[in-house]
């Protein structure tokens, strides 16, 4: 029997209470079982930027998952920092050690809502810190219903890896983010945007599998979704 292809996955980190009285990782079952739906084996990566090499040796790909903070806008360029904006330097800090080691490597790397977001980042783009004050007339990307359901629709850029994946011009996802990719970088493709012209996917060309997305498709919401997941152990080939 073939071995999995293993697949690491970003942790997000708490401060004591609820679960714990001590600081304490986590992360939604969905994202693990979408990965083994998928025929990957996940493994879960605490926040230590001096041991993501170590941690890349013995992974087959990346996923760098979401979460309710942002990235410093320093990190792009921003030199205010707008009162909506919350960080986990040490998270991030992790996050970016793996995701520029993995890309580095070759290694697919799949970026989901948060994760796309330090994707463009990696990638020289840079962000909308607060889309409500940044775009007119903008969606409610933080949709109000459960996130199991769809949010909205996405258009699906013809000719991009996305598009290969999924075979179709659009998707319904759902939405749970304040901010957005801005400029996705200079060898990075926009592959998804929402109706209000918010970017919702980029892509990097250069690499055999270099994929971020701003919705949450470990809920299988959409078709393609289970699809994008299946593309990424399929990359590990």
């Amino acid at each position: 029997m073939a071995q999995k292809p293993v697949i690491g996955v970003t942790l997000d980190s708490e401060q004591p209470g609820g679960y714990s009285k001590y600081p304490w990782y986590a992360l939604r079952q969905n994202y693990a079982e979408a990965i083994l739906a998928a025929g990957g084996l996940p493994i879960a990566l605490p926040h230590d930027p001096d041991s993501a090499a170590s941690y890349l040796d013995r992974l087959d790909a990346l996923v760098v998952t979401g979460g309710a903070f942002d990235v410093d806008p320093a990190l792009y360029g921003d030199g205010a920092r707008h009162d909506s904006v919350t960080l986990k330097t040490g998270r991030t800090a992790a996050e970016l050690a793996l995701t520029r080691g993995a890309l580095a490597r070759g290694m697919p790397v799949l970026g989901i809502c948060g994760g796309e977001q330090l994707l463009a980042v990696v990638l020289g783009g840079t962000l909308i810190q607060h889309i409500p004050d940044s775009v007119a007339d903008a969606l409610a990307h933080e949709q109000p219903n459960p996130r199991h359901e769809p949010g909205h629709a996405v258009a699906i850029t013809p000719g991009t890896l996305l598009h290969r994946i999924v075979g179709a011009p659009r998707m319904e996802v759902n939405s749970s983010h304040h901010q957005a990719v801005r400029d996705a970088g200079p060898h990075a493709r926009v592959n998804a945007t929402a109706p209000d012209g918010v970017i919702e996917g980029i892509e990097d060309p250069r690499a055999r599998f270099c994929l971020g997305v701003q919705w949450h498709p470990e809920f299988f919401i959409d078709p393609g979704d289970r699809r994008i997941f299946d593309a990424l152990i399929g990359a590990c080939a």
